[in-house]
């Protein structure tokens, strides 16, 4: 079996993607981070997700993006609340973490190199998003340049890949595919701003994006951000 690095945050969209290399026959070692985020709940999303799909190593790597910070989810800036659809497509907001993506895919790449893997998955997507930079089509292959200019074995011939398999999906697309894979969605947390508990706000861009996908997938969500619209 191929090896395959997967990126897996603990939200929809990384569950689906780990579910989609398993179900393409990788050997997936999944890769999660503790980075200083204010929804630290999600690492346990994440080692619930892996323990789920059975893969054969799952890592939580811990970084310190608070000593930079210049995002909500990293510093003391508010998490944008009862955003409309148009707000929350009209520009960058600032649940961006700075260069999130390409550190991750750093540690991704660093990880994939040393064992001997060469496929690495990310979750991210271009469509039904929040409109980060990191997020693009462009930076994917952009990234998959580098790591083939910047390790022994890519310029050893050794050729590594880049997979965004929801690049192009709408939310409700992701969701649909996650079910036809056996996803247990109720292992999935998306909000930003959880409370102490756990609980999700039910108002933050990542909750009404997900209320929406679910809406639109017409799959009832079992841990629902939204209970109503």
């Amino acid at each position: 079996m191929k090896r395959a690095i997967v990126l897996l945050s603990g939200g929809l969209d990384s569950a689906t993607t780990l579910a989609m290399a398993k179900q393409e026959g990788y050997d997936v070692f999944a890769l999660s981070f503790e980075y200083g985020q204010r929804h630290t709940i999600e690492i346990a999303s994440a080692k619930n997700i892996a323990q789920n799909f059975d893969v054969r190593q799952h890592r939580v790597a811990k970084i310190d993006l608070r000593a930079f910070g210049g995002s909500a989810l990293t510093d003391s800036i508010d998490v944008p609340k009862h955003r409309s659809e148009d707000e929350i497509e009209s520009k960058i907001p600032v649940t961006y973490v700075p260069a999130r993506n390409t550190i991750f895919l750093s540690y991704a790449l660093a990880w994939a190199e040393a064992i001997g893997a060469r496929d690495i998955f990310i979750g991210v997507n271009a469509l039904d998003y929040s409109g980060y930079p990191d997020c693009r089509p462009e930076f994917i292959d952009q990234f998959e340049r580098l790591a083939n200019l910047a390790t022994k074995a890519g310029v050893s011939g050794e050729r590594f890949r880049i997979h965004a398999p929801l690049i192009a999906m709408t939310k409700a697309e992701i969701i649909r595919k996650g079910g036809e894979l056996g996803l247990d969605f109720s292992l999935t947390h998306s909000c930003y701003d959880p409370g102490s508990d756990g609980a999700v706000c039910g108002e933050c861009d990542s909750c009404r994006l997900r209320a929406r996908g679910f809406r639109e997938a017409g799959i009832p969500d079992p841990r629902p951000c939204l209970s109503s619209s």
